[in-house]
């Protein structure tokens, strides 16, 4: 039976907010060195890459936020039978007003009817966490603090689509992402990662999108049409001279990754959910008296 303390689960998740906020994961930061080295010498895109690389490194560095939108916290948890998700909601919310006290977040969590600032992140149905239940005896906790700018320009399409002239297939799929990134230009904070939802309703297909967020940037679809298509638009994506923060160059996007879900036979929903370079997101396996961080 897992034995659930509140408390040291409470103090397991402040740490990650911690960790994700000020930490840029590692195959990000290889994925940024590796696309600044092909920009040209003197060029803005390897400066303004240099400049995103040099604040990573100081972020950790100082334990500071590696930007001053420390974003939206999304949360997704898979817990073991019987633990209740009451419990563990009301200590992600409490280590959430630990963290905005400690300054690893800034308090983002505003009322939309009054405008008013919570002060602490937390507010109606904020945090977002989201739920699964597994077999494993332990806690698993995936955090991505993902910022205004980048969500701002996430977005969903509808096929068939006359506009792109997209039907309801791969292709069609290929045509809205590109179109997102077109019309995101700099907005996202570029070089973005792509988390894309083929399938499900509205709600489920954003859902689906934001999980592949947190794929590692060089793993490989199990599917190997996802998988073509996302190398396919990893290429021609980085084609489109929109660049670091939209100032030209050959880096608009640092990875794609796609999952499906099924759907209804009349509906055809493509999810986008679009993340900024400083791409923050970490994996917590909690068991009582040990936690691991990825």
């Amino acid at each position: 039976m897992f034995e659930f303390d509140a408390d040291d689960f409470r103090d397991a998740v402040v740490e990650l907010i911690r960790r994700t906020s000020t930490r840029l994961p590692e195959d990000v930061l290889a994925a940024m060195e590796a696309h600044r080295d092909r920009e040209a010498e003197g060029s803005a895109a390897r400066s303004v890459l240099s400049f995103m690389i040099r604040n990573a490194r100081e972020a950790e560095k100082n334990s500071t936020p590696i930007c001053q939108d420390t974003g939206t916290n999304l949360h997704f948890v898979t817990i073991p039978e019987g633990v209740s998700l009451r419990k563990v909601e009301t200590a992600i919310r409490d280590a959430t007003r630990i963290a905005t006290e400690k300054v690893y977040l800034r308090p983002n969590a505003v009322d939309s009817i009054t405008g008013k600032n919570s002060g602490d992140n937390t507010g109606e149905m904020a945090p977002f966490i989201h739920f699964d239940e597994w077999d494993e005896p332990a806690i698993r906790l995936r955090l991505a603090l993902k910022g205004g700018g980048c969500e701002n320009v996430s977005t969903q399409y509808k096929l068939p689509s006359a506009e792109l002239k997209a039907g309801r297939d791969l292709d069609g799929v290929y045509k809205c992402i590109v179109d997102a990134v077109n019309r995101a230009q700099g907005l996202g904070c570029a070089p973005g990662v792509l988390g894309v939802g083929v399938g499900g309703d509205r709600a489920t297909g954003m859902i689906v999108a934001k999980k592949q967020l947190f794929r590692l940037l060089t793993d490989t679809n199990p599917n190997p049409d996802l998988a073509d298509l996302e190398t396919k638009l990893y290429q021609d994506l980085n084609t489109l001279g929109i660049g670091p923060m939209g100032f030209g160059g050959k880096t608009t996007v640092l990875a794609v990754k796609i999952g499906a879900a099924h759907r209804l036979p009349a509906s055809f929903f493509v999810s986008i959910a679009y993340m900024c370079w400083a791409d923050r997101r970490r994996t917590m396996l909690y068991t009582p008296g040990e936690v691991t961080y990825d």
